[in-house]
This record gives structure tokens, C-alpha cells and sequence, in this order.
């Protein structure tokens, strides 16, 4: 059910006159539309475009903190987080905006009325390196290529390397696999992936089914647009419209944090004094003072 429920949306492009909609995408009406909770900038699509001063705070959270933030901030408690990937770098920190693509297994008598409805637009054919000319700066390319390992390889080492330049080291998630690991592992761009295998993607076997569309990694729901962060435990998926609220209350997180060490560094007090909140009233003055303090200095450190 879930399935026919995210290929119902991939393909309500297709039930608009032809005049107004691209195959197997979301018009701009309809982008804006399904992501009308986001009322900043957009790109020419209507893919909506977190500011890049968002992506670069983003670097300095841990999956952790995205959940606590969430809860912490009021937002909507249901799950954004998916783990269980390979990490191609752990060391690298990834944040930028999902530009998401689907696969699904071919079936030859649907896959002869894309083909001939691509041609009518003078697409000759639609596959990974049609979508991938298409991200931006800033861009971290989502695949659902539903788990698959031989024949499921979004790319190799060259095309990986072109995502990296185009993208300026956006990142690339992978319900699935690559291959050409050898040459993959020495670029320096953020990577969570199923596998590595050194077949090719086979169109045999599996077709792009849509792009900038909803689609699910793991147990993610994941839109376009959305601010992805990962780290070396996993990725997290916000929606943009809840992305500032959630990047705010990790900057009290993260002071938090730093004045909980301070005062164990003073060796004076046990951790239940401490953590997570102070129960003495002049030590609880005296956190928010820091905090108001600290807040002050990070907006200030912005500003400039």
C-alpha cells in the first residue's frame, strides 16, 4: 500500500496536460503545492532552498542531537532518522538539500510507454546520468533503488566524481549500491550506501521510475528539498520548514553541553546535580546566564 501510495504521487505529473508537466516529475505548481509549509526560496522547479548558511550549521550536529532537537524544539516526533548504511567516509559530516530519485524493477509494456512519451519530448532515455545532469550546488542525490545489490549501482568513480564537482561535495545517499569502490573511497565527498558491487546498472532489471518525487529510504519518507545531515552513524531527512527551529534549539544543545563539562571539569559536583538540567537554583541561574551569553556570541559570530 505504501508503495502504490508514493507511485500514485510520482505519477500525478502525468494525469496534467502534457503542455504543463514533465514525465515522472512534479510540476512547479504541484512542488509548491506538497511543500507549501516552506515559505522561503526556491529553485526555478520549486524544489524549495534552505540557505546555504543553514547547510553549513548543519555540519556541526550528530544524529543525536537532530533527535533531541526535534523533541526538545516542539516539532513533529515522528521518525526523520535512517542508519544501518555504509559510511564511505566517517570523518565527513554531510549537509545539503535531497534531490531525490526512484527506481523500480522494469516491466517491459510500461517501460515501452515511458520510452515513447520521452521521445515525444526529445528525451532519448531516462536513467541515473539524465537526473544526475540535473543537481546543483548543494545537492545531496537520495536514491531508492529499493535495496538492490548486483545490477543496483547508481554510479561508478566517474560519474561519483562528477556528483561531487557539480554538487561541491554535496553527498550522495543510496538505498543501494555502487561500484568502483577502489577509485570511490579516495574522493572526498559524504556517502551512505547498501553496498558495493562491481556490476553495472542493469536496465534489464530495474528503470528510473521518478525524480524530485517522494520517496522512501529505509523507513524514511524523504521529499525534495528536504535538509539532509548525516553523520557516521546514519542520515537524517527534515523538512525544511522545520529546519530552523531544529538548527536554534541545537545551538542551546551544544552549549549545553559545554557547560555540563565545565562544571564535571570542577570536580565539585555529582552528575545528577548536573545532568541533564541543574537542580540547585543558584547553579540554574548560573546556566542561564551562560546560556544567554553564549547565544549572544554565536548570533554575533553570524552577523559578521
Amino acid at each position: 500500500m505504501y508503495r502504490k501510495m508514493i507511485c500514485a504521487l510520482a505519477l500525478a505529473g502525468l494525469l496534467a496536460p502534457l503542455s504543463k508537466a514533465q514525465l515522472w516529475t512534479w510540476t512547479k505548481e504541484q512542488m509548491s503545492d506538497y511543500t507549501k509549509a516552506w515559505t522561503g526560496d526556491r529553485f526555478p522547479d520549486g524544489r524549495p532552498k534552505v540557505p546555504d548558511q543553514w547547510l553549513e550549521r548543519a555540519k556541526d550536529m550528530s544524529a543525536e542531537e537532530v533527535i533531541t532537537s526535534r523533541n526538545s524544539a516542539g516539532l513533529p516526533a515522528y521518525s526523520q532518522y535512517e542508519g544501518d548504511f555504509r559510511v564511505l567516509h566517517p570523518e565527513m559530516k554531510m549537509a545539503g538539500r535531497a534531490f531525490t530519485v526512484m527506481f523500480m524493477p522494469t516491466r517491459p509494456d510500461l517501460d515501452s510507454v515511458i520510452a515513447a512519451k520521452l521521445r515525444e519530448r526529445g528525451v532519448p532515455l531516462m536513467n541515473n546520468q539524465y537526473v544526475i545532469d540535473m543537481l546543483q550546488p548543494g545537492d545531496v542525490m537520495v536514491v531508492d533503488l529499493y535495496g538492490k545489490h548486483e545490477g543496483g549501482t547508481i554510479v561508478g568513480d566517474n560519474l561519483f566524481y562528477y556528483i561531487m564537482k557539480t554538487t561541491k561535495g554535496g553527498g550522495l545517499v543510496v538505498d543501494g549500491s555502487f561500484r568502483d569502490l577502489d577509485g570511490i573511497q579516495e574522493m572526498a565527498m559524504p556517502c551512505y550506501y547498501r553496498y558495493a558491487h562491481p556490476s553495472a546498472l542493469t536496465p534489464q532489471t530495474t528503470t528510473v521510475a521518478g525524480y524530485n518525487v517522494p520517496i522512501r529510504i529505509g523507513n524514511v519518507t524523504v521529499m525534495p528539498g528536504d535538509l539532509v545531515m548525516g553523520d557516521k552513524e546514519g542520515v537524517s531527512f527534515i523538512p525544511p520548514s522545520t529546519a530552523e527551529a531544529l538548527l536554534d534549539n541545537a545551538d542551546r544543545i551544544h552549549i549545553h553541553d559545554e557547560w555540563t563539562r565545565k562544571k564535571f571539569d570542577e570536580g565539585k559536583y555529582k552528575s545528577s546535580e548536573i545532568y541533564a538540567s541543574p537542580k540547585d537554583p543558584a547553579l540554574q541561574k548560573e546556566y542561564q546566564e551562560y546560556l544567554a551569553k553564549r547565544l549572544a556570541e554565536i548570533k554575533a559570530s553570524r552577523q559578521r
